[in-house]
């Protein structure tokens, strides 16, 4: 009787391998750019720092769109991350669709204020 090892593999968990090993880095590499950049700017400025000098280092076009961006790349870093975690850890398959629609609403409604906090600017 031959012994098939390995016929019946079960694929479970968050295990998305490469994609979203490298969307976890990227993301990463964007924020950091960000803060540096961010950094350089607040550093930049003489003096004490309040809201009009804050406010001019966001008034740029430039800055809303790498600001907008940033917060997208946070945005997913942050689901992947979430998502891992609920698919490891919680066994029960509606308790984990809970949880995972909650922190899509969640994560779109920080996006939604992140956004608004921006363009009011």
């Amino acid at each position: 009787m031959a012994v098939n090892f390995g016929s019946k593999r079960i694929v479970v968990g968050a295990h998305y391998g490469l994609r979203d090993w490298l969307a976890q880095r990227v993301t990463a590499v964007l924020m950091a750019l960000f803060t540096l950049v961010l950094l350089a700017q607040v550093i930049l400025f003489q003096g004490p720092i309040g809201y009009d000098k804050w406010a001019g280092i966001f008034s740029a076009q430039w800055m809303k769109a790498l600001t907008f961006s940033v917060i997208v790349a946070l945005l997913y870093h942050a689901w992947v991350g979430i998502r891992d975690i609920w698919m490891d850890y919680i066994k029960p398959v509606s308790v984990r669709l809970s949880l995972q629609v909650f922190s899509i609403v969640w994560l779109v409604s920080c996006a939604g204020w992140a956004i608004q906090v921006l363009w009011r600017l």
